[in-house]
C-alpha cells in the first residue's frame, strides 16, 4: 500500500497521522519517508535510519499541536531536512445527557470546529426539536453508542446526567480508550460517589485519574451556557495542551 493511501484510510477514520518527509539532505536520504499514525504502528523506511527514535518523538509533538513543520537533524558528515506534513481530523465532542446544558454545549463547540454527537436513550429528551443543531442524535444506550461511534484520540466525552445507569457505563469505556478528554458533571460528594462505584467495577485507578470531575473550568457560571462554557473552556484547554488549575467548580 503506497504512502498516500495509508494516509486516506487513517482520514477516512477520523484519525490523526503525520507524513515525515525528507526534503533535502544527501543523496540515500532524500525522499524517504515515514508515516505516523496517532493510534497505531509507524510504517516507513525512516524508521531504519539512525534518526527513528527523534522523528517519531518530534512527530507525536507536533501531532498534538497540529502544527506542519520543517526540523533539521545530524547524520554522519552531514544534516538532513525532514518536513512533518501532520493531519489532524476535526475533533469530535460526545455529549451523554440529552439536558439543557447539552444544547449550550453544542453551539459553544460548533464554534470551535467540533463534530457534536448527543446520546441518551431517553427518547422523551433527545428528540430533533430540542436539538436540531447537533451534527448526530442516538437515542441509544451510552455502551451501545460509543462502541458504535469510536473513540479516537480527536475524541472528547462528557457525561451531564448525573444518572449512574447512564454516565456510568459511557465513563468505563471512554477513560480507558484514546479519547483526549473525559469529564464528568456533578458536585464533589456526586463525584466521591461515583468513584467509588467505578472502582467496585474494577475501573483502574490510572484510568480513573484521567476523569474531570467536577468538569469544567472555574469561572463562577451557574445557567447551562455558562457551565457549558467552563466545560468547553477545559475541552480546549485540554486538547491543546495546556495545564488546567486544580480547583474546579463543583456544578450540581
Amino acid at each position: 500500500m503506497s504512502f498516500f493511501s495509508l494516509l486516506k484510510n487513517y482520514l477516512k477514520q477520523d484519525k490523526g497521522v503525520v507524513l515525515a518527509n525528507v526534503v533535502r539532505g544527501p543523496e540515500g536520504w532524500l525522499g524517504q519517508k515515514v508515516v505516523i499514525p496517532a493510534e497505531g504502528e509507524p510504517t516507513g523506511p525512516l524508521l531504519a535510519t539512525s534518526l527513528r527514535d527523534t522523528i517519531l518523538q518530534d512527530a507525536q509533538e507536533l501531532m498534538k499541536q497540529g502544527t506542519c513543520a520543517t526540523r533539521r537533524y545530524p547524520v554522519g558528515q552531514g544534516e538532513v531536512d525532514v518536513f512533518f506534513d501532520v493531519y489532524r481530523p476535526a475533533p469530535r465532542l460526545i455529549i451523554v445527557g440529552a439536558v439543557h446544558i447539552a444544547g449550550e454545549l453544542i453551539h459553544l463547540a460548533q464554534r470551535f470546529d467540533f463534530h457534536t454527537y448527543v446520546v441518551d436513550p431517553r427518547s422523551a429528551f433527545a428528540t430533533r426539536e430540542r436539538f436540531p443543531h447537533a451534527d448526530h442524535l442516538l437515542t441509544q444506550w451510552p455502551d451501545e453508542a460509543l462502541s458504535e461511534i469510536g473513540l479516537t484520540a480527536e475524541t472528547g466525552v462528557v457525561a451531564l446526567t448525573h444518572d449512574p445507569k447512564l454516565d456510568d457505563p459511557a465513563l468505563k469505556l471512554a477513560l480507558p480508550s484514546p479519547a483526549f478528554y473525559v469529564g464528568a458533571l456533578g458536585s464533589a460528594k456526586t463525584h466521591a460517589k461515583r468513584v467509588e462505584r467505578l472502582l467496585a467495577d474494577d475501573l483502574a485507578p490510572e484510568h480513573l485519574a484521567r476523569l474531570h470531575a467536577p468538569i469544567g473550568l472555574d469561572i463562577g457560571g451557574r445557567s447551562p451556557a455558562e457551565i457549558a462554557l467552563s466545560i468547553l473552556a477545559e475541552i480546549v484547554a485540554v486538547r491543546n495542551n495546556k495545564p488546567i488549575a486544580r480547583q474546579r467548580v463543583a456544578h450540581k
